[in-house]
């Protein structure tokens, strides 16, 4: 099956949605999975919906910028 941006999240075979340990359970979460075509991602709050796919270099790059503080402005 091939697998690509904007189909169903639950309709992604063997993926295996996780969260960051520090989320609090309120379903107000990013969830990732790895998947031979990339890393996915999907909104908690609405598993049933579509979810995105990136490039494992894309996820790398994002979570360097995130640690540098590039987005901070966006939280504060």
């Amino acid at each position: 099956m091939k697998v690509e941006n904007g189909m169903k999240a639950t309709a992604v075979p063997g993926a295996r949605w996780v969260k960051a340990r520090s989320s609090n359970g309120d379903g107000n979460c990013v969830e990732l999975a790895k998947l031979d075509q990339g890393v996915a991602m999907r909104n908690s709050r609405f598993p049933d919906g579509e979810m995105l796919l990136y490039t494992p270099e894309e996820v790398r790059r994002f979570v360097v910028a995130v640690k540098d503080g590039e987005f901070d402005h966006l939280i504060a």
